[in-house]
């Protein structure tokens, strides 16, 4: 399903959403994380996909891959961190604390008293874990009942305390909570709700990197987008909003058309479409689409979305299998990706699209294109991405590295 949002705009970028989201602090951001090791010390890569593109019907299609961004699989790698950084700087700030050697463990005997807890589906508490064992406090993941024991294991094994309750994501975001103000500890979650919004914006000042790195890829200077269309993971709204707030400040009324895509049974971005305001799923929040399986849209996200999101639309996890695959398989001009179930969201949402000639033209999508899309993660799962590609991560990237031969050749 697919729905025009009728607050869209193409204004310049409001300087009210400026005091949430801004370039300079993506900036700031990426210069901190430079400093620690969980972070790749090069850009990842944009990938252009020439027969994809070619298949589907739009002059160009390139995919930035976050599956390189960190051995944490994830863009998440890029959230947890410089909130709890944040964090730190703002509880501390009369240490003059120095964010490079903060994230280096320089600061761990100041802050060995110090307790984070988050709720997650995976990858965000994955990356909290490994940012608190780096700066040396102590770290608490709430898990809900749908993630995974391997998901589990892999955030345990950055030594966070793993906390198991009933229920789905938002009840486990509310535990969370409930936990921290029993024991004084501090929420570093990616969601924002009512009374908590400063660290969930920080969160998405860390997002603003990918679209700093796509640009400089780019050698983007012109007042006119390379890209006519980006398609954006939903959620609870961060990413989206992180992406889509650095291209509307850096292109202004001339940005290029957003299309925010999620499961159809956690729909909350598609039925805040609906509403005019921040709004739950109307579905059972069972996603294969693991990141995406949030039940709630963020207030903060939406603040900014509502007002540049062109069009909001849900796919089946089935979209998102055979977006999977086929990106694995890759081609004889497109590299074959490792994409995860929820990184394939982006992809599949294009595809969806260009199957429906009145879903493409709704959209303004045709051989004139130029669209971006955003791989998010990895096989954060090696073994759900197994079953459902029929190969390994590993044999993928076997494949990738032939590629890259032939190509050279």
């Amino acid at each position: 399903m697919l729905i025009a949002n009728p607050r869209s705009c193409r204004a310049s970028y409001p300087e009210e959403l400026r005091g949430i989201l801004n370039i300079k602090s993506a900036h700031e951001s990426g210069a901190w994380l430079s400093s620690w090791d969980q972070i790749s010390r090069s850009a990842t890569p944009l990938w252009d996909l020439p027969d994809a593109a070619a298949r589907l019907g739009v002059a160009q299609l390139s995919l930035k891959d976050e599956s390189f961004r960190s051995p944490l699989g994830s863009f998440k790698a890029l959230g947890a961190p410089i909130a709890l950084m944040r964090l730190i700087m703002r509880q501390w700030h009369a240490h003059g604390i120095d964010p490079k050697a903060l994230v280096t463990g320089q600061y761990a005997q100041m802050l060995s008293n110090l307790t984070v807890i988050s709720a997650t589906d995976g990858n965000h508490g994955k990356s909290l874990a490994a940012a608190a064992r780096a700066i040396g406090c102590y770290c608490v993941i709430v898990l809900h009942a749908n993630v995974s024991i391997e998901r589990e294991e892999a955030i345990a094994a950055y030594g966070a305390e793993i906390v198991r309750i009933d229920g789905n994501y938002d009840e486990s975001v509310e535990y969370a909570a409930r936990l921290a103000a029993k024991n004084g500890w501090h929420v570093v979650s990616d969601t924002s709700y009512e009374g908590y919004e400063t660290i969930p914006r920080d969160v998405m000042q860390g997002y603003g990197v990918i679209p700093a790195e796509v640009l400089a890829q780019l050698n983007e200077e012109h007042s006119r987008p390379a890209f006519t269309h980006v398609f954006l993971q939903g959620g609870v709204g961060g990413l989206a909003a992180g992406v889509a707030s650095y291209l509307w400040e850096h292109y202004g009324a001339e940005r290029p058309t957003f299309i925010v895509v999620e499961p159809q049974q956690a729909d909350c971005l598609y039925q805040s479409a609906i509403a005019g305001r921040a709004s739950k799923a109307t579905g059972s929040v069972d996603s294969i689409m693991a990141g995406l399986a949030c039940g709630e849209a963020s207030p903060l996200a939406w603040k900014i979305l509502e007002q540049c999101v062109d069009y909001f639309m849900t796919i089946d996890d089935e979209d998102a299998v055979a977006a999977m695959c086929a990106l694995a398989k890759g081609s004889d001009r497109d590299a074959p990706l490792v994409v995860g179930e929820s990184g394939a969201a982006g992809y599949a949402g294009l595809t969806t699209v260009m199957k429906s000639l009145e879903l493409a033209h709704a959209t303004g999508l045709g051989p004139d294109s130029h669209v971006l899309v955003i791989n998010t993660e990895g096989a954060t799962a090696p073994s759900v991405y197994r079953q459902l590609v029929g190969e390994s991560a590993e044999a993928v990237i076997a494949r990738q590295g032939a590629w890259k031969q032939r190509v050279v050749q």
